[in-house]
């Protein structure tokens, strides 16, 4: 296997990594803020790799790069109208014995003077901003890779510069071929002698800025003579051409032919084109709302990756991918062709993907995520809101250990999902190239 394969799995995971540990860590300082005892900082499951405590707190990595987490006491709330410095008795019933099991758990790590340091005792609003510490870190990573990406390093634009690529022979749309035959007509380009890296100003006074400006201003123009400027190693040149009538494809829907339009005959060349600072907001705000609808449509999308694992169906390009695939295209990048700057492009851009996907999908108001937690600090919030416009009596915590059932049904469900993409992953792979 390439070592560069594998050095660009290793700096992906790298990323990963730390990418988890940053959303941690958007959970932890708040948390600290706010005077709740947090017990450990973990990044990854499993068994512990390294760790060291500082003070009370444990910080460390486990082997199995697949998330991480902080312990804080007092996550669930006594059972209303008991005593929350003893335990209770048993309980009949399944589900309501795994309820009481939960809370005992929880009640055994607060130890005596940790009674105002708890989770569920904190004020709703600070409940909040500890839980939604993590899913803000990924979206501040995400927003600063993004605008590295596009005020950095530029994103991928085609130029009005002639391609080396650029045939010299004039070849119809309904014959699928490349390469000039003998007998092939010659383009007008080569006819005019543009040369790969000309830039292409204007037509027939028509100024030219960007390849759609080419693309507008040679297709209006039909068959014909027109006078061409150029710039040819910094040097302004004007050339004489006659475009002739051709059928193309439709720039952007390429199953839509363009009957008799005027061709000149030269490729694009792809360049890096850096953007505005201002840039950055609306393209995450598109990317954003891309992800919250295959959020919506995660469900069918797994279905599809069940299909590509047992069936051999090839992978949804706009599907999950989980960690092991994210790792395998870091791989791939690297091991690829393109030039180092592309190679960045790439890589950048995956890694700011994952943390607005892992934000997004943190916010999902479901328990254990996040956004479970979210929703049941807004819905207390809301509840002694209410209770003080009706000048009632405060009610008490909200209760999440009351849908500990259903939060252990998601669990299991989301780790079918991940154990269903890392199988998928390694047996038919999403690929980046060929």
């Amino acid at each position: 296997m390439d070592w560069l394969f594998l050095l660009g799995i290793a700096i992906f995971f790298i990323g990963l990594m730390a990418s988890i540990g940053l959303h941690e860590i958007g959970h932890l300082v708040p948390a600290k803020l706010f005077g709740i005892k947090v017990t450990q900082y973990m990044v990854g499951f499993g068994p512990t790799m390294w760790s060291r405590r500082k003070g009370e707190t444990e910080y460390g990595v486990k082997w199995i790069p697949l998330g991480g987490y902080i312990r804080m006491i007092g996550m669930l709330p006594p059972k209303p109208g008991e005593d929350p410095g003893k335990l209770r008795g048993g309980s009949t019933g399944p589900f309501q014995a795994l309820i009481e099991q939960a809370r005992e758990v929880a009640l055994e790590e607060v130890r005596p003077g940790d009674e105002n340091r708890v989770f569920y005792r904190k004020k709703w609003w600070q409940k909040v901003i500890v839980m939604s510490g993590g899913p803000a870190m990924n979206f501040v990573l995400a927003f600063i890779l993004y605008a590295l990406l596009l005020v950095g390093i530029g994103v991928p634009t085609y130029a009005p510069v002639v391609s080396p690529d650029t045939n010299t022979c004039v070849i119809p749309i309904s014959e699928h071929r490349t390469e000039c035959r003998p007998g092939d007509q010659p383009t007008p380009a080569s006819q005019a002698g543009l040369k790969a890296g000309d830039k292409l100003v204007a037509l027939d006074g028509h100024k030219i800025e960007t390849w759609e400006d080419a693309t507008r201003v040679i297709r209006s123009h039909g068959a014909g003579p027109a006078e061409l400027a150029i710039i040819r190693d910094g040097r302004p040149m004007t050339l004489q051409t006659t475009l002739i009538a051709q059928d193309r494809p439709k720039p952007g829907e390429p199953d839509v032919i363009e009957k008799n339009v005027g061709f000149l005959g030269v490729l694009p060349t792809e360049v890096m084109q850096q953007q505005s600072f201002g840039a950055v907001f609306p393209y995450m705000a598109e990317l954003t709302g891309r992800v919250a609808v295959s959020l919506v449509n995660l469900p069918e999308k797994m279905v599809g990756v069940w299909d590509a694992a047992f069936s051999g169906a090839e992978r949804d390009p706009e599907g999950p991918v989980g960690v092991v695939g994210a790792g395998r295209m870091g791989g791939e990048i690297l091991a690829s062709d393109l030039t180092g700057v592309q190679k960045l492009f790439v890589f950048v851009n995956l890694l700011a993907g994952f943390n607005l996907a892992i934000g997004m999908f943190n916010l999902i108001p479901l328990l254990p995520l996040d956004g479970g937690h979210i929703a049941g600090g807004l819905w207390e919030g809301l509840k002694r809101a209410w209770a003080r416009i009706l000048r009632r009596p405060e009610p008490s915590y909200v209760d999440i250990a009351k849908v500990l059932p259903l939060t252990y049904a998601l669990a299991i469900v989301m780790i079918v999902m991940a154990g269903l993409l890392v199988y998928a992953d390694l047996i038919n792979p999403l690929r980046l190239t060929g």
